[in-house]
């Protein structure tokens, strides 16, 4: 099994605590972290990998003052890529958030700074996004004479709605703080997003893998079948997680009246 330390990563870095929490860094800060076609290749082979590594919950956190401002765009410059090249370009960043949102792992984004186009395209492929009083959402490709092109059409427009989505590309719209959250950009406003993200990321890994696994890859699925599909398919799920070997204790659990109780704090 492939062990942390084989990773060759130039714009990643990556650490496995005892407990299965994973930390990966964006670490091209003097870049604003901005993605290359590199850091997608290292993205690609990581979350390909840590689904099989014992990852129980992903922390996707960056260096310096900025989540990541998207695609990088002096090296898209340079390269003058022709557009089937740049076809194939968005077809690894796919494979890339695809590899996060349906690989069964819990990730947390801690977010702060810049969520900007691709940034932003790479956030909304993480299950949980935590964003602090710094953090700030964009699409401002109409503005560069750009298109998305790493799925934003998918799931950015499935966090805000289509029409936010269209505003924020044609006009530039910037979302911060309270107004982020009520959109759904985010899920939590905080002080410190990386201790925030940490925390759930602990929280998560305290459920069976096999539930973690259906609910960060099932549901993702299901959104994409016909209701009549989709039900099916909960159903099937449903039969194999809701009968697992983990479930039995916490289920005795309920039974006795010994469980944690869900209510308010």
């Amino acid at each position: 099994m492939k062990q942390i330390s084989d990773f060759a990563l130039e714009n990643l870095t990556v650490d496995m605590d005892e407990a299965g929490i994973t930390t990966v860094t964006l670490d091209r800060a003097a870049k604003r972290n901005a993605l290359n076609a590199q850091t997608v290749e290292e993205l690609i082979e990581l979350f390909g990998a840590l689904p099989r590594m014992g990852a129980r919950a992903v922390v996707l956190r960056a260096e310096g003052d900025h989540f990541c401002a998207g695609l990088d765009l002096v090296e898209h410059h340079s390269e003058d890529r022709r557009p089937e090249d740049f076809m194939h370009l968005c077809l690894r960043w796919h494979e890339a958030f695809n590899k996060m949102e349906y690989g069964g792992v819990p990730i947390i984004a801690a977010l702060k700074g810049a969520v900007v186009g691709g940034g932003l395209e790479l956030a909304s492929a993480a299950h949980i996004r935590v964003a602090d009083q710094s953090t700030y959402f964009a699409l401002p490709e109409g503005q560069r004479g750009l298109f998305t092109g790493g799925g934003a059409t998918i799931r950015v427009a499935d966090l805000v709605g289509k029409a936010r989505m269209i505003d924020m590309m044609l006009t530039g719209r910037i979302y911060t703080r309270d107004e982020a959250m009520q959109v759904g950009l985010c899920q939590y406003l905080v002080e410190d997003s990386d201790a925030k993200a940490f925390e759930i990321a602990r929280a998560a890994a305290e459920n069976p893998p096999l539930s973690n696994f259906a609910i960060c890859s099932a549901i993702s699925h299901m959104q994409n079948m016909s209701a009549l599909d989709a039900a099916y398919a909960e159903s099937v799920v449903a039969g194999i997680v809701n009968t697992q070997p983990a479930s039995r204790g916490r289920l005795e659990a309920f039974a006795n009246k010994t469980a944690a109780r869900v209510k308010p704090k």
